[in-house]
């Protein structure tokens, strides 16, 4: 039971090593997206009918799978204090909200010329941006995995470093639009209708190679973790995204656009998927780590059998369900004869050990899934009997007697007791409601402690008489005692 009390380490995704299968998962992502990429590149070029349903389909599904990952991503960052996380959320909320103005400002979709003043140039240098600003936060993130600073931030500022990193990725990417909109004039033409100019090649070379970099970053930082991991596969698809959709195609609505499109979408969604799955994970280890504390919390640490804190809970419930359902109700009080002799005798290793023996030969003569047996305190066990009267209630003693007795343990501390023993007390309750018609609906519900005194008493009785043996007695709980629990 001692081990079950040991707390767990938090699991993330940044902790968590990356396994075979998702090795091999990740790797056969790699391999499908190459052979798509193999397949695509020759037909880059050639163009397509313009869909104009695809802009606004594909980019709100990537604003939404960004703002999820950026949201799980920000959350984990405030259990963990993990800057790398922090700044890794950063990344992904500012994909999402570039892709929000790149959305709002791409020509022919919400309006002829796009809308926040765009102009011709606008969306293609905001899709330059954003594909070169995210693998910035990507190789930041990997500098600080293999930083020994990744993971001391106070826990009471991580709230205030959300809010501010959120104002400052809106603050830039404000600027940016900006930039692309009301200063395009600054900027170089890469884009003539919807075709590309040869000034593009250079500005999305260096953007490739932004891409390329983080990519060598990640991987270069070592595969800790399954976030590493995916992070690879992420900066991989992100890489063929911008090869076809910007460098090997001619333009936009091509077979490069679309599918270079995909392929960003694709990568959008690989670390969400994996943070989703983990947090169904950490949520499975959260019931089951309550589910551990409760069990400690009602077992008792020496025996393994119910404590008793657990039995007064379950004491109260019987009882009243007893009484509500004019149903008996037993109770066995257990104590282990001449025990203090024995422990005083053979040692508190001994005595332990003797007690850990007579608790599950108790638990084991009780066969009925609705009994309780618990430890009641030191060397004494209570057992609960729900819907049992008196008579049955002696032949379980009876058992429990014997089983005990034929354990066989050797007890040389007391004179003429050759082996450990226990005497029981027995009480059975028949227990009745009050009727309201007689008036005395308004008297107070007797205790569940009636039930341990008369029990305890019983006990008293079997040991005068001379130990090893039960002593039975029942108890009539009477209309004039008990009014009818609500």
């Amino acid at each position: 039971m001692a081990e079950l009390a040991q707390p767990e380490q938090p699991v993330f995704l940044s902790t968590v090593p990356a396994g075979p299968r998702q090795r091999r998962m990740a790797y056969g992502v790699v391999i499908l997206s190459v052979l798509i990429f193999m397949a695509a590149a020759p037909f880059a070029k050639v163009q397509l009918q313009r869909v104009w349903a695809f802009i606004p389909a594909y980019e709100s599904a990537l604003v939404i799978c960004d703002l999820i990952t950026a949201s799980l991503l920000f959350g984990q960052f405030h259990s963990f204090q993990v800057r790398s996380l922090y700044v890794l959320a950063c990344g992904y909320l500012f994909t999402a909200l570039t892709a929000c103005v790149h959305l709002l400002t791409f020509p022919g979709v919400f309006d002829a010329g796009g809308l926040l003043g765009a102009g011709p140039q606008t969306t293609a240098w905001l899709y330059m941006v954003w594909h070169g600003g995210f693998p910035l936060f990507v190789i930041a993130y990997a500098l600080l995995r293999r930083s020994p600073v990744d993971d001391v931030l106070p826990i009471r500022r991580t709230s205030l470093m959300i809010v501010l990193g959120g104002l400052l990725v809106l603050a830039v990417v404000a600027a940016q639009t900006l930039l692309v909109t009301r200063f395009q004039a600054v900027l170089p033409s890469i884009m003539v209708a919807d075709r590309y100019t040869p000034v593009m090649l250079t500005v999305v070379g260096t953007v490739w190679c932004l891409s390329l970099l983080a990519l060598v970053a990640v991987w270069r930082c070592g595969v800790r973790s399954v976030l590493d991991l995916w992070l690879i596969v992420v900066m991989w698809v992100w890489v063929v995204d911008v090869a076809l959709s910007a460098m090997l195609n001619g333009g936009r609505f091509d077979v490069g656009f679309y599918v270079g499109r995909l392929y960003g979408l694709l990568a959008a969604s690989f670390v969400l998927m994996v943070l989703l799955a983990e947090s169904g994970m950490m949520y499975s280890s959260l019931l089951d780590m309550m589910e551990r504390l409760r069990r400690i919390n009602l077992t008792d640490g020496l025996t393994g059998i119910t404590n008793r804190r657990a039995f007064d809970a379950e004491l109260q419930l019987e009882w009243r369900r007893a009484l509500r359902g004019h149903a008996p109700l037993a109770l066995l009080m257990i104590d282990v004869d001449y025990f203090k002799t024995y422990n005083d005798t053979h040692g508190h290793v001994a005595g332990d050990s003797c007690l850990r023996a007579v608790a599950q030969a108790l638990a084991g003569a009780s066969h009925r899934a609705g009994d309780m047996v618990a430890r009641y305190g030191g060397e004494e066990f209570v057992a609960l009997l729900p819907q049992t009267g008196l008579a049955d209630a002696e032949l379980i003693a009876q058992r429990m007697r014997l089983a005990v007795a034929n354990l066989g343990i050797p007890h040389a501390g007391t004179a003429g007791w050759p082996q450990v023993t226990v005497s029981i007390g027995v009480v059975a309750a028949s227990c009745r409601a009050a009727d309201t018609e007689s008036g005395q609906a308004g008297q107070l519900q007797p205790p569940a402690t009636l039930l341990v005194e008369a029990a305890d008493k019983a006990l008293y009785v079997a040991k005068a008489a001379g130990r090893n043996r039960i002593s039975a007695n029942g108890l009539r709980v009477a209309d004039t005692h008990a009014p009818h629990p609500a």
